[in-house]
């Protein structure tokens, strides 16, 4: 059985070069992000798995439930997924779209996880660096966690640099207990 994202795949490439032509990345982001969340539910999974339960009753359940966070495009989308049985991958259709619209538009988001809250001016230091670091738009999305106890840990997709003071801590560790 193929794996979801050999599956999602075709159907993101397919959306992205449909929303490039038309000028609507944005737009088939916003619907790919809500038909995920939509296709996650854990009742709809369960109504999708029932024998009992038509195709097209899903979909129109799913147009139902949508109202207006679908156009015509996204709610032909829904039935041609639905009717492929491909409503389980639609998370990482939106996924892999996402991937596509960020490299299309030179964006990345990043996050960074400080053991204290920082101020404003830190954040936009630290988004102007990685800006500069990583030759991309930004977007830069903080969490604190006490645990690290100093320090700050900062992810961008692969990249990853871990100045924490419990990483330090742990390496040290290491390094004397071998």
């Amino acid at each position: 059985m193929p794996s979801q994202s050999n599956i999602a795949r075709p159907y993101a490439q397919a959306l992205f070069q449909l929303a490039l032509e038309e000028g609507r990345l944005a737009a088939w982001h916003d619907q790919l992000q809500w038909l995920a969340l939509v296709a996650d539910d854990p009742q709809l999974k369960e109504l999708a798995a029932s024998p009992n339960i038509t195709p097209g009753q899903i979909i129109g359940l799913i147009h139902e439930i949508s109202g207006d966070h679908l156009d015509q495009h996204g709610r032909n989308l829904v039935q041609l997924i639905v009717q492929n049985g491909r409503l389980s991958a639609v998370g990482e259709i939106a996924s892999a779209y996402a991937e596509l619209r960020a490299e299309a538009e030179k964006t990345i988001t990043a996050s960074m996880i400080t053991a204290t809250p920082i101020d404003e001016s830190q954040r936009q230091g630290f988004q102007t660096a990685l800006k500069s670091k990583l030759g991309r738009v930004v977007e830069l999305e903080f969490e604190v966690d006490e645990e690290l106890i100093g320090g700050a840990v900062i992810r961008a997709g692969d990249w990853v640099v871990d100045g924490s003071v419990k990483a330090q801590l742990d390496r040290l560790v290491g390094a004397i207990g071998s």
